[in-house]
């Protein structure tokens, strides 16, 4: 999809830009069957205490159900329509399968309605058809991919990611992903052929602080800028962080400080980390 601007009729309007949703299926409502409620909570628990700071508002969604498994193995479906999708910045494929089912997965780039897709060992290599990682070739495209075997696409759902397989060697694949990280993965996990689309979703300009908050997302507030009371930088006379270490409201050290827990992770499987 190609930008859109618009003349400078007003300060917001000036350098705002919109994506013009010319791949998306006109005049398409939502599969009925693949929606759910979606209740706002404002960064809040269930307490009502604020946990996540700087979220509220927004216009009301409703959540879209994705295949993220890819595990209707040898059902061909074909694509219905494009879809927009309010939950994450990649669009969404309606696959309607040949035994009835309804799907929903995230868009590749090139996938056009009426194609046909299809999941499993027989599928061949094209945008949109899911196989375990040990039947694609080197060199490849992928996304939605998957870390534990049978749990569903984990890695690379953005709009315009991609990871390209490496090598293969074991039990295990070398994936690089699109930060840069290279890391082993399993064989036998599954993974969708190409690219996400909606490359052009990073180059948008919101134009106005408005349309930001239509997205549930309120302005960050600096702590120098705070009463003493509400943050370790706050009051003094001036601009200053009164002599302090950058910290966190509640007074942990934000650079350089490492806080994650001694657990089992996967950095193990990391061969190359981003930075």
């Amino acid at each position: 999809m190609a930008l859109k601007k618009y003349k400078p009729t007003s300060p917001g309007m000036r350098t705002r830009t919109t994506l013009d949703f010319s791949v998306l299926t006109k005049d398409k409502k939502p599969e009925k069957a693949l929606l759910r409620p979606k209740k706002r909570r404002g960064g809040r628990n269930n307490n009502g205490r604020v946990t996540v700071r700087w979220i509220g508002g927004g216009h009301k969604q409703q959540y879209r159900v994705i295949d993220f498994k890819r595990d209707k193995a040898d059902i061909p479906a074909r694509v219905a329509s494009i879809e927009y999708d309010p939950n994450r910045s990649a669009n969404i494929a309606l696959l309607n399968y040949v035994d009835g089912e309804k799907r929903y997965i995230l868009a590749p780039l090139q996938l056009k309605v009426g194609d046909t897709v299809v999941s499993g060992l027989k599928a061949e290599i094209k945008p949109g058809n899911a196989m375990i990682i040990k039947s694609i070739p080197l060199g490849t495209f992928i996304h939605n991919v998957e870390m534990k075997v049978g749990k569903g696409g984990q890695l690379v759902r953005g709009a315009g990611g991609y990871a390209q397989l490496m090598a293969k060697e074991g039990t295990f694949a070398t994936i690089k992903l699109p930060s840069g990280e290279v890391r082993l993965i399993p064989q036998l996990c599954m993974a969708t052929i190409g690219q996400i689309g909606n490359i052009d979703k990073e180059n948008v300009t919101y134009g106005k602080a408005g349309r930001v908050r239509w997205l549930g997302r309120l302005p960050g507030v600096r702590g120098v800028v705070m009463n003493p009371i509400d943050h370790p930088h706050g009051g003094g006379e001036g601009k200053s962080k009164g002599g302090n270490h950058p910290t966190t409201p509640w007074g942990v050290p934000t650079k350089g400080y490492k806080t994650r827990k001694k657990k089992k992770t996967s950095d193990r499987y990391i061969l190359n980390r981003r930075k």
